[in-house]
């Protein structure tokens, strides 16, 4: 009889639903509360909550562009296809919680949310606006917090130190 470790799997997706979730009740607050172009000063000349819609991709690259539907429906194929690649990775890599099993999960969740949008609306619901002295940070949201940080923790994987094993 063979005991196999149990698959973390599970919990990986539960970490990608969190974000999907999270990232659609905050875009729905903003959308239920904050008017299109308008903002709520969180900490004034620091964070703002703002309603914006980016018909390109990260930081409004593509955006205005004349033919916007083809860009939208360019993102939105680029967008399913991560999310589809890093599902798939995460089923052949999700015995383990690890840190690039965790940094795929919360990539996952951010590339769907984004995805939802797209299909939804057209665009992406951005609202988090940062303002750094006079600089003013891309508005961004919850999806795309998420895809960050896991693309932040897959660099750390990659120059991480490992220990050398005996073998």
């Amino acid at each position: 009889m063979s005991f196999s470790a149990p698959r973390r799997l599970p919990w990986l997706l539960l970490i990608s639903v969190l974000v999907f979730t999270a990232d659609r009740l905050t875009k729905m607050w903003v959308v239920a509360h904050v008017p299109i172009g308008d903002a709520i000063p969180v900490f004034d000349h620091i964070l703002r909550i703002s309603h914006w819609t980016n018909e390109g991709a990260a930081f409004s690259l593509f955006a205005g562009w004349s033919s916007a539907s083809t860009v939208n429906h360019v993102l939105t194929a680029v967008n399913f296809l991560v999310a589809s690649g890093v599902l798939v990775a995460l089923v052949l890599l999700g015995n383990r919680i690890t840190l690039i099993t965790i940094a795929l999960a919360l990539i996952l969740g951010g590339a769907t949310g984004n995805v939802h949008d797209r299909i939804a609306y057209g665009a992406v619901i951005d609202f988090i606006e940062v303002h750094i002295v006079t600089y003013h940070w891309p508005d961004f949201n919850i999806a795309d917090s998420s895809i960050v940080t896991g693309a932040c923790l897959l660099f750390l994987d990659s120059v991480w130190p490992r220990k050398k094993t005996d073998a």
